[in-house]
């Protein structure tokens, strides 16, 4: 017997036992409860087509614990549900319309370059969309300023390619600058940055050192040429008193420390642990800025190389490193060329290296030293044996020939040393004098095989025997003799004993005899000499 109000379902073939909708839905549910597939039903009319797949996952129509309907209602039930799964998304949850939907990521960071510079609104670099895949990212020289800085900061936040940054001269100013430091906060890539002529300025320079301070990858930076003076001092000095910093190389050439940044910036250099390479050439270090500078390289016991050319140490300085040098026994180069180190100077570093066994390259050239001071550091070399001086640089310095000698000593017991000096001096000669316009005159004569007198009479067309300055100009013309007019004036002077405007013949004779006698003493005295 069949349930009541449950209409039974009659079977396709005759003779097979009738079946209710309840019986399938106890079966079903039987097979969800131990775990295995549903029992597939008969088919009948208006049923859903057994190749379509259909997921109800949540659907109120699919709880397996709705009470039964009706064939009729069933039927009217399956089409209606099957018509609000067509028109809808949620009805068909399939991995073809999942990976349809999924919006890809772009993993260059290019699509994020390009939404950045709309927001900042500047123009993209394409060199940039080009290489931001590469280790090394140049870009000097692409006028960037502080708005196309901080779009190519965004894009570099997430890059993880480039290991090299330069962004040398483009402008960046102190708010590009803020937004590099921004990105060097999330970036833990990037080993070396560039930031030479960009105009940092103090600002700049506390969001760069304050970021270095937090950044513990980044071993080598350059902020040459920053318009940096006495207040980035303080920032540079906290970065370099900091621990935390793992800077290795710094370059701050080229900027507008002075006096009191001397004094500012030699704390942290006698305190700081990580720096092995430090250039602060080409500033303004005078006097005590200078010997601040040099107390602090005496004192720093990690730094290997210091470039402190072009600034104006002078005496005081010198006197300094010469205390300096005889205090450290790490430094291994020191740059001290165009400081205005005079010879007595080059003498005071000198005696420093009588003692120091550590420093291998010294170059102290363009400096006034003079052969005096490049000869005391060579007799200071061939007393310290244990010496380390591998190159000495006197690059303009003239020396003599004592110099050139005890160079040749030097470099018999050291002869790898490779010395550059400006040459040594010529052996003084006179100049060679001018010829004088008598003995152009004189040679003329001797040349035609003629007399003195010869001569004359064909300036004297009168017969006379006394010829006018502009007669005996034309003569000298007419006969060939080269003279420049300093040279014809001096000839006529000397020939016009009087002064009277002519030139007599007996005048010319003297001018001639007195121009011999001169020749006669001055080969004399040559060859006395």
């Amino acid at each position: 017997m069949t349930e009541v109000g449950v209409e039974p379902v009659m079977p396709e073939n005759p003779g097979e036992p009738l079946e209710t909708e309840q019986s399938h839905t106890n079966e079903a549910d039987n097979a969800i409860i131990a775990g295995a597939s549903p029992v597939a039903r008969p088919h009948s009319r208006g049923s859903v087509s057994p190749g379509k797949i259909i997921s109800r996952v949540g659907s109120a129509h699919s709880s397996k614990f709705s009470r039964p309907r009706t064939g009729s209602s069933q039927q009217s039930s399956i089409v209606q549900n099957e018509k609000e799964d067509e028109d809808s998304d949620g009805g068909y949850d399939t991995d073809l319309e999942l990976e349809a939907d999924r919006e890809e990521y772009d993993t260059t960071g290019k699509t994020t370059y390009k939404e950045a510079c709309k927001q900042y609104g500047v123009i993209p670099v394409s060199y940039f969309l080009r290489h931001m895949q590469d280790t090394e990212l140049i870009m000097k020289h692409h006028g960037l300023g502080p708005a196309g800085a901080k779009a190519i900061a965004v894009a570099l936040v997430t890059n993880t390619r480039i290991l090299k940054l330069d962004l040398s001269d483009n402008w960046l100013h102190g708010k590009g600058g803020i937004a590099i430091a921004d990105m060097l906060e999330e970036n833990c890539y990037i080993t070396e940055l560039v930031l030479s002529d960009n105009k940092l300025g103090a600002i700049g320079a506390k969001a760069i050192c304050s970021v270095l301070q937090k950044n513990d990858n980044i071993n080598r930076v350059n902020l040459s040429g920053n318009e940096f003076d006495s207040h980035a001092a303080d920032h540079i000095a906290e970065l370099l008193i900091s621990n935390s910093q793992k800077v290795e190389t710094l370059d701050l050439s080229g900027n507008h420390f002075d006096e009191l940044s001397g004094e500012i910036l030699a704390a942290g250099i006698a305190e700081n642990t990580s720096i092995k390479e430090l250039n602060l050439s080409w500033n303004y270090f005078r006097l005590s800025g200078a010997v601040a500078i040099a107390k602090g390289i005496g004192a720093n016991i990690f730094l290997k190389s210091v470039n402190i050319s072009w600034n104006g140490l002078g005496m005081e300085g010198a006197i300094a490193l010469r205390d300096a040098l005889m205090q450290n026994n790490v430094l291994e180069e020191l740059d001290v060329s165009s400081n205005r180190i005079s010879a007595e100077g080059a003498v005071e570093i000198a005696k420093a290296l009588v003692s120091n066994d550590t420093l291998r390259v010294l170059r102290i050239g363009r400096n006034p030293i003079r052969t005096a001071g490049a000869h005391g550091i060579l007799l200071a070399l061939q007393q310290n044996t244990q010496s380390a001086i591998e190159v000495l640089d006197f690059t303009d310095v003239v020396v003599n020939k004592d110099y050139v000698e005890s160079e040749k000593e030097v470099k018999e017991t050291r002869p790898k040393l490779e010395i550059t000096h400006g040459g040594a001096e010529a052996e003084k000669k006179k100049p060679k004098p001018r010829a004088n316009p008598m003995s152009k005159l004189i040679k003329y004569v001797e040349e035609k095989g003629m007399r003195m007198v010869d001569f004359f009479n064909l300036m004297d067309e009168d017969h006379s025997m006394s010829i006018t300055h502009q007669e005996f100009q034309n003569g000298v013309e007419n006969a060939g003799i080269m003279l420049t007019q300093d040279e014809m004036k001096a000839l006529l002077e000397e020939l016009d004993k009087d002064g009277d405007g002519e030139i007599n013949y007996s005048e010319l004779v003297i001018g001639n005899l007195e121009h011999l006698a001169k020749e006669k003493q001055k080969l004399e005295q040559e060859n006395q000499e």
